[in-house]
């Protein structure tokens, strides 16, 4: 069996199928782990919604910001944006089934055994493998539960920005949901910035890349993440793996083989 970890697709479903060509991927024998944001601004998203959700259990994907995104909008808690391409998926014949089986995603995934963990943006400076696997845990279920309309509804906020184990009730998830989905930078003390949304060589002063904060937490565990596209897959840090290329905005689509690190990348 082989692991692949692909970037955020975004809706870019040929894309998508010209790299599992590439990569020569066998269903009944390998295994994708997906970044996150699955879908929007591509234009075939509800293909790529499709295609992921028919692996099955051959396929582990993380929820992102563009995911929770149409959620919102899946239970009308939310308006489009401009740019959006979800439109298509929201007058689906299956919607329902996609929707639902979207909120079951997990939103941070960690195997032991192969050694690597995966989440969208990264992990809380502060948290521990396996505080991280906790915090997530609340959200997940959260969403899975009967008052997941609600919290979706009152998800979207920049509020609070910095982590705090005495939060509670919506503050809490939002604040989880934001370090996982939407951290690029971080101030020294963790507190997340969600202005700046650049690269690391002209970033304002005071922040740094959530995973160049001194005494990360998690700095032993192999991490794999998207959603940072300005870094073009190439974050310099140990233990470290951005594979958000860009593919939706033209630039390219990478597979990365955990066996051994190898990159597999198609244009966009």
């Amino acid at each position: 069996m082989t692991v692949y970890a692909i970037g955020d697709v975004q809706g870019c479903f040929d894309a998508l199928q010209k790299l599992l060509n590439q990569i020569q991927f066998e269903e009944n024998k390998d295994t994708l782990w997906f970044t996150g944001d699955l879908v929007n601004r591509g234009m075939q998203s509800l293909e790529v919604l499709r295609f992921v959700k028919s692996l099955g259990e051959k396929a582990v994907t993380v929820l992102g910001n563009h995911d929770f995104h149409l959620l919102a909008l899946a239970y009308s808690v939310r308006g489009a944006k401009a740019g959006d391409t979800l439109g298509v998926i929201l007058n689906a014949d299956d919607k329902k089934e996609l929707i639902d089986w979207l909120r079951r995603r997990p939103l941070f995934y960690h195997d032991k055994k192969l050694g690597f963990a995966l989440a969208h943006a990264g992990i809380a400076p502060m948290w521990s493998i396996e505080k991280a696997a906790s915090l997530a845990a609340e959200v997940e279920t959260a969403l899975q539960g009967e008052n997941a309309v609600d919290i979706l509804k009152r998800l979207f906020s920049n509020d609070p920005a910095y982590w705090n184990d005495k939060l509670e009730g919506i503050d809490r998830l939002r604040c989880i949901v934001n370090y996982f989905t939407r951290m690029r930078f971080c101030h020294a003390d963790g507190r997340l910035d969600l202005e700046y949304k650049g690269g690391i060589k002209n970033c304002p002063e005071g922040l740094q890349p959530w995973f160049e904060i001194p005494q990360r937490a998690s700095a032993d565990t192999r991490i794999i993440f998207g959603h940072w596209a300005a870094l073009e897959g190439k974050a310099n840090a140990e233990n470290i793996y951005a594979l958000d290329t860009g593919c939706v905005w033209g630039r390219c689509l990478t597979a990365m083989r955990l066996e051994d690190g190898e990159r597999i990348s198609v244009g966009c």
